[in-house]
């Protein structure tokens, strides 16, 4: 087979059959860990309300009742704060998948600018990089006569997709320096550009590797868009403190604040039990 011809490369790849799983009693006991604690800390919190709610007989609405009314509004909220960790994802992954290659390249001008914007980025809180792009995006774009507004949500979105990019940057470069040395050379000796070896050969190998640290980053994505009520973006959050705001009732501040992590862990743990799930499925030797 020749470059010229028509024909991929084929590539064989060993899968590890003996997948070391954890033992179903273990993972079992953690789960049934994680439950009772969960429903322990529910009851405590509650019957701490509800014995705040005897000891002062003005407040008759009870504290479940409270957050039931507010469950619509709260997971509206909930569901922008998934809007922008979907957006900050997909921007973190095409931007951080050209800068991890970028990472390898082979000119070192390349290599070094890429290598300052990881590391840059990587150890940047982000909340200080929402600040800024909050504060020197303009409000506004203009192209001639045309003018569209830039709402806050777009630019919270672009503050955590630059932080998120450098550290997918680090899983595409772990992906790609994790192939067998001897895939660059066999397909080097077919009269592959670089660019088609990384393009066509390189990163389709790479996916499987890349899915359960990208899968862990989209995680610490969500778990992070709570920052953006602080920069003025409505979510989950702001939902929250207007609902603390109506009410002015200490014994429903830590239920609520219960109530806004039990929804992220429903959503969050599950991405994790699935990721372990595929790191063991798609286990590459070699």
């Amino acid at each position: 087979m020749s470059a010229a011809g028509n024909r991929p490369l084929a590539v064989i790849l060993s899968v590890r059959t003996d997948r070391g799983a954890p033992p179903a009693a273990t993972g079992t006991a953690i789960r049934a860990f994680v439950i009772v604690a969960f429903c322990i800390a529910l009851f405590a919190m509650l019957d701490r309300s509800v014995a705040a709610q005897t000891a002062a007989p003005g407040h008759v609405t009870g504290v479940l009742a409270i957050l039931s009314t507010w469950t619509p509004a709260i997971l509206l909220g909930f569901l922008t704060n998934i809007y922008i960790s979907l957006l900050s994802m997909l921007v973190a992954t095409v931007l951080g998948t050209l800068v991890g290659i970028g990472l390898v390249a082979e000119r070192m001008p390349v290599r070094w600018c890429c290598w300052g914007f990881t590391h840059f980025f990587r150890n940047a809180p982000w909340l200080v990089i929402l600040f800024y792009c909050m504060l020197l995006l303009p409000f506004s774009l203009h192209a001639g006569p045309f003018s569209a507004p830039l709402p806050d949500w777009s630019k919270a979105v672009f503050g955590i997709a630059i932080a998120a990019s450098a550290n997918m940057a680090e899983v595409v470069r772990g992906a790609i320096q994790s192939i067998p040395t001897g895939q660059w050379e066999s397909a080097a000796s077919l009269a592959f550009s670089r660019r088609q070896i990384i393009w066509m050969i390189i990163l389709p190998q790479c996916v499987k590797r890349m899915v359960p640290g990208w899968m862990n980053l989209y995680a610490l994505v969500m778990v992070s868009t709570p920052l953006c009520s602080v920069v003025g973006v409505r979510e989950v959050m702001t939902t929250i403190a207007d609902m603390l705001a109506s009410y002015s009732r200490h014994d429903l501040l830590m239920p609520a604040y219960f109530y806004l992590l039990l929804l992220f862990f429903v959503f969050c743990f599950p991405i994790a039990r699935l990721t372990l799930k595929i790191e063991r499925r798609f286990s590459v030797v070699g």
